[in-house]
């Protein structure tokens, strides 16, 4: 059942270009599935009010971490002004874009902010060592715009069950990518025993009705195996 709370700014790290992660300091246990996602009030206005996908995972207890993109919103220009010590209104968790069981194989097919699910749920399987067999094919327009591109570096060294393939629009020169759009031939390249995976799409709605679109009708996956979060924290 979700709670509402009042959550005090712990920390707030820059991720990307226009991308900024913020740290709630909760006084009491968290308790959330990895990949789940939480309301966020600002300024006690309700026009103020986004749905935004936790980034952190439980197992790293002491905050509550979202990550957002930063645009011209009203939302955005108060969201940025955020310092340590600061307070807002959360209601959380949501959702149910979690990993159901360890022992399936899983791919994300994920683009720009909609990976913060996705690294929720990454982390977690790290973190616990589940042994779950993880393929994440991520798509970005450059190489700045990558979010947690450490975070999944450090992962692939400490489990090696977990393979990392970016995909972007305008390669960078000595950055291992592909160039281009995530295709149905991609997939198949990038993804091994991918009939059998279940598959996590995340991202701008657009792309995740392309990507459900290529699995389902040129690559014959079942609608079971394909859970989606149309991500609409712009």
């Amino acid at each position: 059942m979700a709670q509402e709370l009042t959550a005090r700014v712990k920390e707030i790290v820059p991720r990307a270009d226009n991308v900024k992660s913020i740290r709630l300091e909760i006084g009491e246990k968290i308790d959330f599935k990895a990949g789940q996602f939480l309301s966020v009030t600002l300024a006690d206005d309700p026009a103020l009010k986004r749905y935004l996908s936790l980034s952190s995972s439980p197992t790293e207890q002491g905050y509550l971490e979202f990550t957002k993109k930063l645009t011209n919103s009203d939302f955005s220009k108060v969201l940025n002004q955020l310092k340590s010590g600061d307070s807002l209104k959360i209601e959380y968790p949501f959702g149910k874009f979690t990993l159901d069981d360890p022992g399936t194989e899983i791919a994300f097919l994920s683009g720009g902010i909609g990976i913060t699910p996705i690294r929720s749920i990454a982390k977690y399987i790290v973190d616990k060592n589940l042994g779950t067999d993880m393929v994440l094919v991520y798509a970005n327009r450059s190489l700045k715009d990558i979010i947690f591109k450490e975070d999944f570096e450090a992962m692939q060294k400490a489990y090696p069950k977990l393979k990392v393939t970016h995909v972007l629009y305008e390669p960078a020169v000595g950055f291992q990518s592909i160039p281009g759009l995530i295709n149905a031939q991609l997939v198949k390249q990038e993804v091994g025993n991918y009939p059998r995976r279940k598959f996590y799409l995340c991202g701008p709605p657009q792309m995740v009705e392309a990507m459900k679109k290529i699995l389902m009708e040129e690559l014959n996956l079942a609608p079971e195996n394909i859970i989606t979060e149309n991500f609409q924290g712009y």
